[in-house]
């Protein structure tokens, strides 16, 4: 390898799969700055994009450094990026916005109509090096720990869901406990949930779950979701349902274990057009929903450094699995098996 390339897992082509290359390390815009990676995680984004499902077909062109969970030091900076500084510990957010349409201009940076996606659109971090806006670039302790700063980007998600709506001294159902889900289950519980509850169709991550902070751990398909968590809630059912499965059971049950009035916030993206009980889970409820998107640029990234930097929510179990950038293949089937936390890779 020479000294301007370097190691990176890629999309070589469409269709299943990733393949570890060798190719140019990216060179700095004026915007950008250059990051040494130190870690990357592993996203059920990338799972898709590994898979090659309908959605990754659609909108991922090929070829592709792929990856966008990342942190790493600051190597270089473009003519006009005054910080961070050579040297800096960074975390990366994988939404590049252009800070000019009307979204961005109105505080709705997560929704910019021009973002592109790293890993998805351009070129991502499962990489030596990866090139990005400097705006993109979160600051870090310099003895954060790997395994929390490779995933704050995506503790974001989690972040926003909790937040979306309010969850002090309320009775909260979380439907999907992947890492996200897990996340979103610590996070309630620091910012003042009642109860939690928690589905899922893996008994590891329902465990994993109890861990975290979750009052009740239900497997969706095998256990009696709906009976149980009446009986937990004396027949009310849940104040708020944090849906993060995007599974149409998974749905249904949260839909029809929300009480009459209650909150529901929803990160979980469904395989396509679902059948839904409009009726009788949404309009005579009178329920209130919203849809949840990334991070709330840079409003979430905040919250979510008050979360850690207090204590109050503890990432550190959240890596189970960590295995070096060649490894991608075995990373990957342990990702996809579901009896694992989040995967990390390190070049």
């Amino acid at each position: 390898m020479s000294a301007d390339t370097m190691k990176a897992i890629i999309k070589p082509t469409a269709g299943p799969g990733f393949q570890m290359a060798e190719v140019p390390i990216p060179t700095v815009a004026p915007n950008e700055v250059l990051v040494k990676v130190k870690a990357a995680s592993i996203c059920g984004t990338d799972l898709h994009i590994y898979r090659w499902d309908d959605w990754s077909a659609s909108r991922v062109r090929p070829p592709l450094v792929v990856g966008h969970e990342v942190c790493g030091e600051v190597v270089e900076r473009g003519a006009n990026v005054t910080e961070p500084e050579i040297g800096e510990f960074v975390s990366l957010e994988s939404h590049v916005v252009c800070n000019h349409c009307s979204y961005c201009r109105t505080g709705q940076g997560h929704l910019c109509e021009n973002t592109r996606l790293i890993g998805v659109d351009r070129d991502g971090g499962f990489a030596e090096y990866i090139a990005i806006d400097a705006q993109n670039a979160w600051p870090n302790p310099p003895d954060l720990p790997l395994e929390i700063a490779v995933l704050q980007e995506n503790f974001g998600n989690a972040v926003h869901t909790a937040f979306a709506v309010d969850l002090r001294a309320k009775k909260v159902l979380v439907t999907g406990a992947g890492p996200v889900g897990l996340m979103t289950i610590a996070t309630a519980r620091a910012i003042g949930a009642r109860a939690v509850y928690a589905t899922d169709i893996s008994r590891y991550r329902l465990d994993f779950a109890t861990r975290l902070g979750a009052d009740l751990a239900l497997h969706a398909q095998e256990d009696d979701v709906i009976g149980a968590i009446r009986r937990e809630t004396e027949g009310e059912g849940v104040d708020v349902l944090l849906e993060m499965s995007g599974a149409p059971t998974a749905i249904d049950q949260g839909f029809a274990l929300l009480k009459p009035g209650g909150e529901a916030a929803l990160l979980g993206v469904a395989p396509g057009p679902i059948e839904f009980d409009w009726n009788h889970h949404l309009v005579f409820k009178s329920a209130r929903v919203v849809g949840v998107y990334g991070r709330r640029l840079w409003h979430t990234w905040y919250q979510a450094r008050g979360l850690i930097r207090s204590g109050a929510v503890d990432l550190s179990p959240l890596v189970t699995h960590r295995f070096k950038l060649e490894e991608f293949d075995s990373a990957f089937e342990v990702m996809a098996s579901g009896e694992s936390g989040k995967v990390m890779l390190t070049p």
